[in-house]
């Protein structure tokens, strides 16, 4: 796999470099930029970043230290695979916590971004029209962390980020599998806005703990996880049908 230029970059050119390269890496794998399974070396984690191989390595240490990462004893890291088992305990830890983060943001989150918010399930439901996958995963978590921003829960927000972090790799491999879903039932962003909108906190959170339940169920059913028959889900490649 080719992982050259495609960590991101974020705003911490005030950090150390050893923590910008951890920052970097564990952002990657949030969005799902790996597959589960995907071997991680020093030298191509630290071309990708553009540094030298210790930023990398202290960097894959922390997140296998983390549980984001699987360490071998040889010493290879591997991007994990979930089981059924596990994938069902992280949804059911995230149809706890994400909520709650709803409900504080409700409190706080004003009409000017609601309306970004708006803008951007608008580019996300582009994407799916358009059948651009890497932009539909990335528009569904800004608009979702967007909303846990508001909330100004640091701790929350953290373990939220935990989670995303071991559920990433999935969600990008399933990513033409979750495209090829009907529109109505993609997501709830819109009934959530417009609930957060009438100051309706309860109900916003209500809204996203059915999507979580929901994309779970549809998930356990549409993909193999590790240890059955395949041990990664394999992506739907695109076809002119998945795109509407």
């Amino acid at each position: 796999m080719t992982i050259t230029l495609r960590i991101p970059d974020i705003d911490a050119d005030d950090l150390p470099l050893e923590e910008q390269a951890y920052r970097r890496l564990r952002q990657a794998l949030m969005e799902g930029i790996f597959s589960p399974g995907d071997k991680l070396s020093i030298r191509r984690i630290a071309e990708a970043l553009g540094t030298s191989p210790m930023p990398a390595r202290t960097a894959l240490r922390r997140l296998a230290t983390e549980q984001a990462l699987d360490a071998l004893p040889s010493g290879t890291v591997l991007v994990p695979r979930l089981t059924r088992a596990a994938f069902r305990e992280v949804s059911a830890i995230r149809a706890e916590l994400e909520p709650l983060a709803i409900r504080l943001a409700a409190t706080r989150v004003d009409a000017r971004k609601l309306d970004a918010l708006t803008a951007v399930v608008a580019e996300h439901d582009a994407a799916r029209a358009a059948g651009r996958p890497e932009v539909y995963l990335q528009k569904d978590r800004e608009f979702l962390f967007g909303l846990y921003r508001e909330a100004d829960a640091p701790m929350l927000l953290s373990m939220i980020e935990a989670l995303w972090l071991r559920r990433g790799p999935l969600f990008w491999d399933a990513r033409w599998i979750l495209m090829g879903r009907p529109p109505q039932a993609a997501h709830r962003h819109e009934l959530m806005l417009a609930a957060l909108r009438r100051g309706a906190g309860e109900e916003a959170a209500q809204e996203l703990k059915t999507e979580i339940e929901r994309m779970t169920a549809f998930l356990i059913d549409a993909v193999q996880f590790e240890g059955e028959a395949s041990a990664a889900p394999r992506p739907i490649r695109r076809r002119q049908s998945a795109a509407r």
